[in-house]
């Protein structure tokens, strides 16, 4: 499968890429931590039902030292033992942004757990995450960007 449009060449989503790569950078410079950087990111990836994304973080946290079983048990983060509480709150704060139609948002609920564990600006970058997430995971979808060529740290 080739892709609809090639990004890097394309003069006009080459000039927002930019701006959008930069979104990243300081997501990954914040204080959130790398394993739930990359555990709210494969799982924002996978409600959006995009494989590029998919592919890139899971293989970017196996690099990592992300464990194979915490990895493969994302998708059912609520059954699965291997995830802390911040862990799982920080998943389902993205589960919640992420799925916006399915409810009203963000619940208060879901945000007071979220603080719990992570202090202003660790929500903030997790808050932002969620969104560029949803923002790639968009382009790459529409785009039909094909999976499984990724090489960790590729982008980085």
């Amino acid at each position: 499968m080739d892709a609809r449009i090639d990004y890097f060449s394309d003069p006009t989503i080459g000039k927002a890429i930019k701006h959008i790569t930069a979104v990243g950078r300081a997501v990954k410079e914040s204080p959130l931590p790398a394993a739930t950087q990359e555990l709210v990111a494969l799982r924002v990836s996978q409600i959006n039902g995009c494989a590029f994304c998919i592919d890139m973080h899971t293989k970017d946290a196996a690099a990592s030292g992300e464990s194979p079983v915490r990895l493969h048990l994302v998708a059912a983060w609520r059954e699965a033992t291997v995830f802390t509480e911040a862990e799982r709150a920080a998943l389902e704060l993205a589960e919640q942004g992420t799925r916006l139609t399915d409810g009203s948002g963000v619940s208060d609920a879901v945000w007071a757990k979220a603080a719990e564990h992570y202090g202003q600006e660790q929500l903030a970058a997790l808050v932002l995450l969620v969104s560029f997430m949803g923002v790639v995971n968009r382009l790459n979808v529409i785009s039909r960007q094909p999976a499984g060529a990724y090489e960790p740290g590729q982008f980085h």
